[in-house]
């Protein structure tokens, strides 16, 4: 047996642990009081956020499907003022890494929002580019390495006192040009998988289930296919990975980590079982005692001669 250091650092900000709450199924933090102990999750990352308010999609928001969730919320928040003011004070306070989720649909919000998010009491920026583009005809912007090259780009002029982490969409047609573009650009880690594109239909109505036709798909039905993705963009690029997707027990953290992740993020499992990231960091702990890992970096891959794996 042996003391374990399950902290990491990650762009300059320090982690107690790799367990992070992902985006978009933690709230602004208060939510989840009493249901878990908060002050022992590594980070959390916000809902997300846009420079102005937004209501959200209208009709259906989530749809469950077997082994995985299907949502379409559609970023509503209170914009990025409202939550520096209101929100950001009780965040703060809880104790785990601020990480802000930021969204947008143009280039100008993008960087309007990160300029005040630069001045705010954050550890750092997670950029979602899966947002779409009005512009460009609702595309989203990490689909395109140039056009998230330009965002990525925008943000990190904007807030150039912050550690950047960009979110990556799975659906891009060629996931490692957009994640290299993005490192080019500027972005001082990376962050995959956000949900995939998927649907369903309604057989009693025979409408879709959701007004906007498609929705996310999260949840363990997709952790193998990220799992891949996120080996594959550690062998592409020097800079940390946050893996997600999927994860609902220390094993499932363990292969992100083994893949060469730095963190994790846990979202839908969280809705199930509130208690599961703070599990989920014991469990890890547990293992590394067990096979004799003193830091979380000696259980990454790479560190078996990583290139004669088949």
């Amino acid at each position: 047996m042996t003391d374990t250091d399950l902290s990491i650092n990650i762009a300059g900000v320090h982690f107690k642990n790799p367990v992070i709450a992902a985006s978009g199924t933690f709230g602004y933090g208060k939510e989840y009081d009493g249901l878990l102990d908060i002050g022992g999750l590594g980070g959390i990352c916000t809902k997300g956020l846009t420079l102005k308010p937004r209501p959200g999609n209208i009709g259906a928001r989530i749809h469950e499907t077997p082994s995985g969730l299907l949502n379409s919320i559609g970023l509503e928040n209170p914009g990025i003022p409202a939550f520096i003011e209101n929100e950001l004070p009780g965040l703060r306070k809880l104790g785990p890494v601020v990480i802000a989720n930021l969204g947008g649909s143009t280039l100008e919000e993008y960087e309007e929002g990160a300029s005040l998010l630069d001045k705010a009491d954050i550890d750092m920026i997670e950029l979602n580019i899966s947002c779409p583009n009005v512009k460009a005809g609702g595309m989203a912007f990490g689909l395109d390495p140039v056009v998230a090259s330009s965002v990525v780009k925008a943000v990190r002029r904007a807030a150039s006192s912050k550690p950047l982490m960009v979110k990556l969409s799975p659906n891009a047609p060629d996931l490692i040009a957009v994640a290299l573009s993005c490192v080019n650009a500027g972005a001082d880690s990376l962050s995959l998988v956000n949900t995939f594109k998927a649907m369903a239909i309604d057989i009693n109505s025979r409408k879709p289930v959701f007004e906007n036709i498609s929705a996310g798909l999260s949840g363990p039905a997709i952790r193998p296919i990220a799992l891949r993705m996120v080996w594959e963009l550690c062998d592409a690029v020097s800079v940390p990975v946050v893996g997600m997707g999927g994860i609902g027990q220390a094993n499932d953290a363990l292969e992100f980590l083994l893949a060469g992740a730095a963190a994790v993020q846990v979202g839908s499992a969280t809705f199930v079982h509130p208690p599961v990231m703070n599990e989920i960091a014991k469990g890890i702990a547990a293992y590394m005692k067990q096979n004799g890992f003193a830091k979380l970096s000696d259980l990454s891959i790479r560190n078996f001669n990583r290139s004669t794996i088949k």
